[in-house]
């Protein structure tokens, strides 16, 4: 039997039962649509997530000792500066925890409804050093060393339901109000800064005696000399007690989450095979039902000079074409669910070349394995016994 004739007669099941035919090719085509989109959402993710990584690559923190709820313990007055003489050191900043302030929207709720937000100090170097967006308003100038003013971290705005800023918008501080001059953007690699309320530190010096001393110095250093630099924070920082240092690369953060994502692909892409091992079987029973309905048209065909490889390779080309047709339709619903989650996450779209050619084999090779039951089935038929339906 010549090529087109097979495709004629594989397609002629299709068109006649397309009901039947769309209904077995929505269960591949909702399994191939899931793998594409995990692997197209898992890239655009870890395309956004390598991008910060490259930007926040060379970003060091030098913090001391923690104290027993957890916050660092302040570092030496002259850490900064001397850290700032290092060479391939680019910029430096530095944030000062002022321990017991708490945050409240008003006066009028209760000191305990603090929300997990900190009060630090912060360097007007802050937003260039951490490379990180205001959203709203500005960052603390001149001004706010001298009247109180505070910045709020991404997380710390949301937890106060601070989303646009006035002139009267204020926020309660350890017993004053502050008013709020601006929002900053989440800092993947600074979470710290996410839950804080920043102030200035001659506000911070003069409100709270907090001395000007920092408790983390953030840093930028030549992305070439990062490991150079590392060496020797610790001893720069405090000569007296250099082991007291904690030197942090806060883009290991990033690769746990690069990590951590690639776990979770591999288990989503497991539950797709399964989902695409259901659809299989489904075509394989809509075939066995089709052989089944088909007999007197087998036994025709085989009485008019049809071999037995014929008539199990229209039924195989058939389940082929079935599953194929779900998986070209899986992979375009998978490609836009793909641009749709990243439109909403703020990624970049990235879909792997080979998710959509692994989409399409993996929904041919279920197609051919799911027909080749009914195909030898319906081969074996004897043409006698088919032709008494008739």
């Amino acid at each position: 039997m010549r090529a087109l004739d097979a495709l004629a007669a594989g397609t002629a099941g299709l068109r006649a039962r397309r009901v039947r035919a769309t209904l077995s090719a929505l269960g591949i085509a909702i399994a191939i649509a899931a793998l594409v989109a995990v692997l197209g959402v898992a890239e655009s993710s870890k395309r956004q997530l390598l991008d910060e990584l490259g930007r926040q690559g060379n970003l060091l923190t030098v913090a001391t000792g923690k104290t027993f709820d957890g916050s660092p313990t302040p570092l030496p007055l002259t850490a900064q500066p001397m850290i700032a003489r290092i060479p391939p050191v680019q910029s430096t900043t530095a944030v000062g925890n002022i321990d017991g302030a708490t945050v409240r929207r008003t006066d009028l709720i209760p000191p305990v409804n603090t929300n997990g937000i900190n009060v630090m100090a912060a360097q007007p170097s802050l937003p260039q050093t951490l490379s990180v967006r205001i959203l709203r308003g500005t960052f603390l100038g001149p001004v706010a060393e001298q009247y109180p003013q505070t910045v709020l971290g991404w997380s710390a705005a949301r937890s106060l339901g601070i989303d646009r800023l006035t002139a009267q918008t204020q926020v309660f501080i350890a017993g004053r109000y502050f008013t709020v001059v601006g929002i900053l953007a989440q800092v993947e690699v600074a979470p710290e800064i996410d839950t804080a309320a920043l102030i200035s530190y001659g506000v911070a010096d003069r409100l709270f005696g907090l001395g000007g001393v920092p408790t983390r110095i953030y840093l930028r250093v030549d992305p070439d000399q990062v490991a150079a630099v590392t060496a020797v924070l610790g001893s720069t920082a405090s000569p007296e007690n250099p082991r007291d240092v904690q030197v942090d690369r806060p883009s290991d953060v990033l690769l746990a989450r690069i990590q951590a994502k690639e776990t979770f692909v591999g288990l989503f892409l497991g539950l797709g095979a399964i989902a695409l091992l259901v659809a299989g079987v489904g075509i394989a029973n809509i075939m066995v039902i089709s052989v089944l309905e088909r007999r007197a048209e087998i036994g025709l065909r085989r009485a008019l000079g049809a071999r037995r490889r014929d008539v199990a390779a229209q039924f195989l080309l058939e389940s082929a074409l079935l599953a194929v047709i779900g998986g070209v339709a899986g992979i375009g619903l998978g490609c836009l669910a793909t641009l749709v989650a990243a439109r909403l996450g703020g990624n970049p779209v990235a879909i792997p070349p080979q998710a959509p050619a692994a989409g399409l084999v993996a929904a041919l090779l279920v197609g051919a394995l799911a027909g080749l039951y009914p195909a030898a089935r319906a081969a074996r038929l004897p043409p006698a016994d088919a032709l008494r339906t008739l």
